[in-house]
This record gives structure tokens, sequence and C-alpha cells, in this order.
């Protein structure tokens, strides 16, 4: 492939697509990235080498493996991983605990790729105990949004209403939006500021990883399953649906990958978008099917350059006040939530199950140090094997 090639056969919709892309995917949930790390007793110089590692994990290995397959791989960070990461923050003890609960995900994740019946098995748990354990992590945070009406009412009534108005005219641009008029008001009231000590670029900060049981099943298997079911697997179904039949365990062997490399630096996932994939792999990202594959190669390296800026970047978000933090994290979610409880209700043969996973896992529920996901999952499949029991005794 020759520059002038690249250049000449490349419309401007191409480049147009990787960055509005990258902009949705970082602006949407970079929030609720920072707040998961904060909760988690990361320090700001870990956010950044988090936020850095994530970056850099989205950009090098979607580069690489669309020029290699020929197709948009289009990667991303787990949001529903971020979101159960924040959550978990009150039961996981260190960052250097969290990172060795990371390791295990990626790990699993990897394993997922070279042993196919792992991944058949995933594939087999209900989609509704799925959505019901990811709608039950999203939950708190939305529910935060109105919480923080008393100490910000006209700064999260103004957002909410921006967020609803773009919805419905731009759904794709709604957290853009919002982000946009979250600074302009933190800028008017002279709080836009950075933490002291915020350089330009993005800097990598390995840790040494703590192995812990109860972080590895508490935090770990649940990290790995809703990154795989939430994640992985619908970005498998956008690529078919674009008519790129995905290498489904090279793609998930290279995410399980490009996480295990990149978790010691505090990345919890990378993964395969949805969202923004489906923006990287229509018609109008390119008009020619079989060079579309250029828009992930754009994209990819459009997160090389937000991983080189990583350090401001996140900045202002560190320095945000909490609970416009919460507000916006709470609008970022409320998409997911949507999505997530749609697919709990839907799936009718699971449904109880997947009401008391949801349940379960929202409550907060923590025994022996395992936080409320797993025993959400717990709830869930407790209930699935209760009902093969039964049902053959009342045949």
């Amino acid at each position: 492939m020759t520059a002038p090639a690249f250049s000449v056969r490349t419309p401007p919709s191409t480049l147009s697509a990787a960055a509005v892309a990258t902009v949705i995917g970082f602006g949407g949930t970079v929030a609720l990235v920072v707040q998961a790390g904060q909760g988690l007793g990361a320090s700001p110089g870990q956010i950044v080498s988090m936020i850095t590692a994530l970056c850099l994990g989205i950009g090098l290995p979607g580069m690489l493996l669309s020029w290699r397959l020929k197709i948009p791989v289009v990667l991303a960070w787990s949001t529903p991983g971020a979101a159960l990461l924040a959550a978990s923050a009150g039961h996981v003890v260190g960052w250097p605990t969290a990172v060795g609960a990371f390791i295990v995900a990626a790990v699993l994740m990897v394993l997922t790729g070279l042993l196919p019946v792992l991944g058949r098995l995933a594939a087999r748990i209900p989609a509704g105990v799925a959505s019901a354990m990811l709608a039950g992590v999203l939950l708190p945070f939305v529910l935060k949004l109105f919480r923080v009406l008393p100490d910000e009412a006209a700064l999260a009534l103004g957002l909410i209403a921006a967020f609803l108005i773009m919805r419905a005219l731009r759904p794709t641009w709604a957290m853009p939006v919002v982000l946009a008029a979250t600074f302009a008001a933190l800028a008017f009231r002279g709080q836009l500021t950075l933490p002291p000590g915020t350089g330009l670029f993005g800097a990598l900060e390995p840790v040494m990883p703590t192995f812990d049981p109860a972080a590895a099943l508490g935090l770990g298997l649940p990290l790995f399953l809703v990154t795989l079911a939430a994640q992985n697997l619908p970005g498998l179904v956008v690529l078919q649906s674009a008519g790129y039949p995905p290498p489904a365990d090279r793609l998930i062997l290279s995410t399980g990958v490009a996480s295990l490399i990149a978790a010691p630096f505090g990345a919890h996932g990378v993964n395969l978008a949805a969202i923004t994939a489906a923006i990287c792999t229509g018609p109008d990202a390119h008009p020619d099917h079989d060079r579309r594959w250029i828009v992930g190669v754009l994209y990819g390296a459009l997160y090389l350059v937000v991983a080189l800026f990583a350090a401001p970047l996140a900045g202002l978000f560190i320095a945000m006040p909490p609970a416009v933090l919460a507000a916006v994290t709470g609008l970022a979610l409320i998409a997911p939530l949507t999505g997530a409880l749609t697919g709990m209700i839907g799936d009718e043969p699971s449904r109880d199950a997947a009401v008391l996973t949801f349940a379960a896992t929202a409550s907060g529920l923590a025994l022996f140090g395992i936080g409320s996901a797993f025993w959400g999952l717990i709830a869930g499949f407790s209930v699935l094997a209760l009902r093969r029991i039964i049902t053959p005794r009342r045949a």
C-alpha cells in the first residue's frame, strides 16, 4: 500500500467517520473511567496511566488488525466493565488488587480466544441474565444523577435537557454535547482546572499487581463476563451485519492479549466496539466495502493521538467537582441501562432469574469480601438450575 494510493482513494467521509467515532467513544464514558479509578484508590497519575494504556490498547491493535484482516476492526474500552469497577470500589482493597483482577479478566479472555469451547459456554449464558447483571451495575450511577440535584440543581437540569434534546435529534452526539456544556458551565464558574502537576502528555505508570481470590471472583470474573457478553459478542454481530464475517476466536484472543499487556498500567479491558463500530463499518464511512478497513486504521491512529495527550484530557475530569462528575456519568449510562433493561425483560424464559440477578446486583450486596455482581450471577444461575430440576418433574 503506497501513500498516494491511500490518500487518493480515501474520501473525506472516511476520516470524518473515524473522528466522530473517536470523539463519541472517548468522550462518552471517560468520566466513568475516571470515577472508577478514583473509587478504587488510584492516584491522579495512575488514572492518567489507566487512560493512556487504554487508548494505546485501542489504537495499536485496532490499526494492526484492520490492516492485516482488511476489515474495519474498531476497539474500545469496556464501558460496562468501568461501571462494574466503580460499583465495586468499596469491596476491592487498593489499586494493586484491582489491577490483579484486571489481569485475571484478561487471562480469561485470552483463554476464551484460545479454547473455543469456553466461548461457546459463555455464549450459552442466557442473554437476560447477562443483561440483568449489567443493568444492576449501571442503575446506581443513573440514580446518582438525581441525588446530586440538591447540590447542582441548575447545572444537572440543564445537562438533562441538553441530553434529551440531542437524544431526540442526533443520539450519537448527545454525550459530546453534554460534555461541551459541562465544561462551558465550569469555565463560567471558574472551576475548569487541572490537578497540580498535570503534564501535557500521557504517561504509563506500572503497578505491581496483588492477586486476591475474593477480588478475582468478585471483580475479575464479572469483568470478564460483562465485557464478553456486553461488548465483544455485540461487536462481532456488528461486523457480521456489515458484511464482514469476523474471525471470532482471533479477535477475542487479540482483545484479551491487548488487555493483558495494558493491565499492569491500569487498563481494565480492551474489547470490540459496538456503537462506534457501527459508525465505522457502514457505507457512509467509505463507499467501497473492500477498502473500508482504512476507517479502522484511521480510528486507531486517532486514539494514539488521544493517548499522547491523555494527561490534560484525564485531568479535566479528575478535577471535576464530584457532583458534576456523577451527573455526567449518570447521563452517559442512560442509553446502556436502557439497552440492558430491554434485554433483561425481553428474554422471557429467564425473566425470573434475570430479575433476581438485577435485584441482587443493584443492591450492593457484599459477602466474604466479594461484590454484588458475583452474587447477582449466583442468584440468577441458582434460579435457572432450580427450574431445570423442577420442570421435568412437573412434566
